[in-house]
């Protein structure tokens, strides 16, 4: 039986698929893995039965992923499984921000009780909400991952023109682009170039405030700047100094701080980017499928610590070690058992080694091996 922990709601359809040799529960001692959205788990303490943290969305800085890699405790998330809620939402905030729509609709609130006047004033009234078209103007994308390329390839289809970065695109979402994106040498190139600007990348200390003060400055007059990524990535003191100056004709964001919440020509919303039914269902089935797999085969699907690694079962036992990417060491700790299948990844200064043996599995001599993190036995 396997205890598996939820920090969060996790929608049934994914924690069905664990069956019936799972406890899954709000409260559980001791358990195998974690199933999480949003919760913060920073000053969690981890037992030494965890074995897998699943992240049931894209995001996992809420996670203490050093911590984990340390004890090996392998994280995973969900990318691509909220990417079209995402898409979605972008292009919402494409036409929020060229239009006026929302400040259109809080004016017209304020005529009720005119009656029959109504019609005139709207008439008299509408040309204070006169906003651009997006067909013909430039769309800057930056990071071309699932949610990336899926409103690049939406904005060509809505008739803008698209440039888009991403220095670590890979060859399947590369394949997915459509052909008239062109593709630009760096992040600056391309938020020079357009009208309308939307980050795809994670929060890292590579990328946060990476539209400043400085990049504005680069940028078109009346650039519209949109961010469903992640707090901290563009700098609100910068942006709203720019918007006051008309720099930027306006700022859409998922991610609301006190310091730009009712400001003028900012548009902020709750972190609706994944807040759709078929979103947490994606994330739920994909997070608990991953927990399942790894736990019951140790093979490891969209981890963001350990190495993607698969093998097909063979022999009695399996043996999975973590270990700094010594997998040289390891060989001489396997003399007595036989191996039928084995297999090593390495990510970083970590690696993970999967072992198949015909008989019974020995791990004494694999744990005492210098650089070995964790060591376990599936039958």
């Amino acid at each position: 039986m396997y205890n598996v922990l939820k920090l969060n709601k996790i929608a049934a359809i994914g924690t069905d698929r664990l069956g019936s040799n799972y406890n899954c529960a709000d409260s559980v001692e001791n358990p195998d893995a974690v199933l999480v959205r949003s919760a913060a788990m920073h000053d969690m303490e981890f037992g030494d039965n965890l074995l897998a943290i699943a992240r049931a969305g894209a995001g996992t800085n809420n996670i203490p992923k050093d911590k984990c890699t340390e004890q090996g405790i392998v994280v995973f998330n969900t990318p691509g499984a909220n990417a079209n809620a995402v898409k979605e939402l972008v292009l919402a905030g494409l036409l929020l921000s060229s239009r006026k729509i929302v400040e259109g609709i809080e004016w017209a609130k304020t005529l009720k009780g005119n009656g029959d006047a109504v019609a005139k004033m709207v008439e008299k009234g509408k040309s204070q909400f006169v906003g651009p078209e997006i067909t013909g103007k430039t769309l800057g994308v930056i990071g071309l991952g699932a949610i990336g390329i899926l409103v690049a390839n939406a904005a060509v289809a809505l008739g803008m023109n698209v440039v888009g970065f991403d220095p670590f695109v890979s060859v399947p979402n590369a394949l997915k682009l459509n052909p008239h994106v062109k593709l630009m040498k760096s992040n600056e190139e391309v938020m020079t170039s357009c009208d309308y600007l939307t980050i795809h990348v994670p929060l890292t200390p590579d990328t946060k405030d990476m539209v400043n003060a400085e990049m504005i400055a680069k940028m078109k007059d009346g650039v519209r700047i949109l961010n469903y990524s992640r707090d901290g990535l563009v700098n609100c003191e910068a942006v709203l100094e720019a918007l006051k100056s008309g720099k930027v004709a306006k700022y859409v964001t998922d991610f609301g701080n006190d310091m730009i919440l009712g400001e003028e020509n900012v548009i902020v919303l709750p972190h609706l980017g994944a807040s759709t039914p078929e979103s947490e269902d994606n994330c739920a089935v994909m997070a608990c499928n991953q927990v399942k797999e790894y736990l019951e085969n140790g093979n490891i699907i969209n981890s963001v610590n350990y190495p993607a690694i698969s093998l097909p079962r063979s022999g009695d036992k399996r043996i999975c070690v973590m270990h700094k990417n010594v997998p040289e060491r390891l060989h001489d700790a396997l003399a007595g058992m036989t191996v039928v299948g084995m297999l090593t990844k390495s990510r970083g200064d970590v690696a993970y080694t999967i072992i198949d043996v015909a008989g019974d599995a020995d791990t004494e001599k694999l744990a005492a091996v210098e650089g070995v993190v964790r060591v376990r036995v599936i039958d």
